[in-house]
């Protein structure tokens, strides 16, 4: 019940920001406006650190692929990064899609099947591992500037929650082999071909803590670009530099698109974030104009070329090794 309450509380929070972005209605015609007189200089700063996001997600595969004699240069794990995201987004496959998009092009590149899926499980639990030790840290920066809640700590336990409970799904999936799927899964395409290799994966790859803590340290740094990213993007808009204040507001605005299933966490990112960060203490007309360009440049921009590449599915010689 107190789980089902804090999920009521994000819905809640991003009602709460779409009423605020109606009743600034007005505001919102200031975007262009405001985005036409940033500072170039920042929005470049921002735009490299999203470029980051994409080298430190291939790096994470490529410890991995490493680990198991398979390394690859990054150029050719970058554009896999894109086409994930692409996948993961846009395929109605509940993300599974890019899952099995990821480990079809890192065999395209030569990797065993088993160190691709290798690859996909240390990843997700890496990234999961990043995901909730960070909410943690939101949480007691909250705490720091007392606006900590009850509620808020429900949501933050539920995330946990989420982010132990999948990696600990995969792994048990992946002791489970390839054991005869249940009638009802057998007839899900993408899942049963998931299921099918997940098995696969080498257990002295999926069980290495070292390997692990290097995988969550790269998912780790995803955020912190995310955040400068957001944080680049208001002193762009004359903002003053408060990179804890923008670490809140990213993070609010995650959590808020996990726990609601919304797609691609339209509406309920750009809701919590921006009355996070108004909360905060920043000016609505900054705070959305920033997360908009937040959200172009981590989640528009990308897509389109992610579709480019994807288009190439059937042409992977540019992707494939020498």
């Amino acid at each position: 019940m107190r789980h089902r309450a804090s999920v009521w509380l994000f819905s809640a929070l991003a009602a709460a920001g779409v009423l605020l972005i109606a009743t600034h209605f007005a505001q919102l015609t200031q975007f262009v406006d405001m985005a036409e007189k940033s500072d170039p200089r920042w929005l470049i700063l921002a735009i490299g650190f999203q470029a980051t996001t994409y080298v430190c997600l291939a790096v994470g595969w490529n410890a991995v692929l490493d680990r198991a004699g398979h390394r690859q240069k990054l150029r050719r794990l970058v554009p896999i990064a894109l086409i994930k995201l692409f996948a993961d987004q846009a395929l109605p496959d509940a993300g599974l899609g890019g899952n099995v998009v990821l480990v079809q092009r890192l065999m395209d590149l030569g990797a065993p099947r088993a160190t691709a899926m290798a690859a996909l499980l240390v990843s997700m639990i890496g990234f999961y591992a990043a995901y909730g030790t960070l909410a943690l840290a939101m949480l007691g920066m909250l705490w720091l500037r007392r606006e900590v809640t009850p509620p808020l700590v429900g949501v933050v336990t539920m995330l946990l929650m989420v982010a132990i409970g999948i990696p600990s799904l995969a792994l048990w999936l992946r002791q489970r082999g390839s054991h005869p799927l249940p009638p009802n899964v057998e007839g899900i395409g993408p899942i049963r071909q998931l299921l099918t290799i997940i098995g696969e994966a080498p257990a002295r790859l999926v069980h290495d803590h070292r390997l692990i803590l290097r995988v969550s340290l790269w998912n780790g740094l995803i955020f912190v670009a995310d955040t400068g990213t957001l944080a680049a993007c208001l002193c762009a808009l004359g903002q003053p530099l408060h990179p804890s204040t923008a670490f809140i507001g990213l993070m609010s605005g995650s959590i808020a698109a996990t726990l609601v299933p919304i797609p691609l966490g339209l509406g309920s990112f750009e809701a919590s974030c921006i009355a996070m960060l108004t909360l905060l203490g920043v000016r609505i007309e900054p705070a959305m104009t920033a997360t908009l360009l937040l959200r172009g440049m981590t989640l528009w921009v990308p897509l389109l070329l992610g579709l480019t590449l994807m288009r190439r599915r059937h042409h992977p010689r540019g992707l494939r090794s020498n």
